[in-house]
């Protein structure tokens, strides 16, 4: 079967992804295993040295938690990304991070070997009216007290938008306050706010100035590549070089024109120069994770998760093995 990007799927229905995890039991209860026991997750992460590959739940928008974990191990992850799960966009409201289950979960984590990188909240900082605005400080809040909870270092937050009739100056001021209010409310929870490169924000000079401004140790950036690339065609390493000091977090994917917009495609089959983009990061000593963000929930016509994602775990430890050579 073929999708409409020419690729091969082998989609799966939800009883064979099942049935692939239970078969694959042995890798996700590597955590289990003694400590340098051999599994194929481990094998297929020391393929590409020590990679901390990770992907977002915004790729799975139809897998339950135990079928993220499960994936999650069988293909040597390290890291989650949480933007979403099931219907819920608001995570401080599944039931998974209830405060009465979350030892739980946080077991469920280690014992995969896999931990959360960032909590993506959809708070903007660029909101005037005073109501819209207090909701996405309180949502932001509330995803920087669950991922102190997780132990997830970062939390996610857009700058975003340029609102018409305000004068830039203002606006910038008005973002960066919202983002120094957050980066104070981090700190003290050892949480980081990451202003995403997205919106307006796309490019290394705005993303520089708006970091600036908003002048706290606990607001950095989470570099959308993808999204510096096609805005603009920035090459990556000019955005590294320029912001490289607070790349904390990333968003790869690749893609390739289609109209006036993009089309998601697999790693490595696109125009976006994704291998350049990790190159120039392990270059500048980049320690963070290699964050897959396969845009399934708002393009549900793109690849299926279990074939995207998995493609992107094979190729992304081959990027980055070969730049670290």
């Amino acid at each position: 079967m073929t999708s409409s990007n020419g690729a091969v799927r082998g989609a799966l229905t939800r009883r064979e992804f099942l049935g692939a995890a239970t078969a694959l039991a042995g890798v996700a209860c590597a955590a289990r295993a003694p400590a340098g026991a051999r599994t194929p997750a481990r094998d297929a992460a020391d393929r590409g040295g020590s990679v901390e590959l990770g992907f977002s739940t915004l790729g799975c928008p139809n897998w339950s938690w135990d079928e993220v974990l499960s994936f999650a191990a069988a293909h040597g992850f390290a890291t989650l990304e949480l933007r979403g799960l099931l219907a819920d966009m608001d995570l401080t409201r599944r039931p998974e991070f209830a405060t009465d289950r979350l030892d739980s979960t946080r077991r469920q984590l280690a014992e995969r070997r896999l931990r959360v990188s960032s909590l993506g909240a959809s708070a903007g900082m660029h909101e005037m009216e005073p109501a819209k605005r207090a909701a996405a400080m309180a949502e932001a809040r509330r995803f920087v007290d669950l991922a102190a909870a997780l132990r997830a270092p970062y939390v996610r937050v857009f700058g975003d938008r340029y609102v018409a009739g305000v004068p830039r100056d203002e606006m910038l001021a008005h973002i960066a306050r919202g983002l120094r209010e957050l980066g104070d409310h981090a700190h003290r929870r050892g949480v980081t706010v990451l202003v995403e490169s997205h919106g307006d924000f796309t490019d290394s000079a705005s993303l520089r100035e708006l970091i600036e401004r908003a002048s706290s140790p606990a607001v950095a950036l989470l570099w959308d590549a993808h999204h510096t690339f096609v805005a603009g065609k920035e090459q990556p390493e000019q955005t590294v070089r320029e912001l490289g000091r607070w790349i904390r977090h990333t968003h790869l994917k690749d893609s390739v024109p289609a109209g006036a917009d993009r089309r998601y495609v697999l790693t490595g089959t696109g125009e976006v120069p994704v291998q350049r983009q990790v190159q120039a990061l392990v270059a500048s000593g980049y320690t963070g994770a290699f964050s897959f963000e396969w845009e399934k929930r708002w393009h549900p016509e793109i690849e299926e998760p279990e074939i995207a994602i998995a493609h992107y775990a094979r190729v992304m430890r081959e990027y980055v093995r070969d730049a670290r050579r």
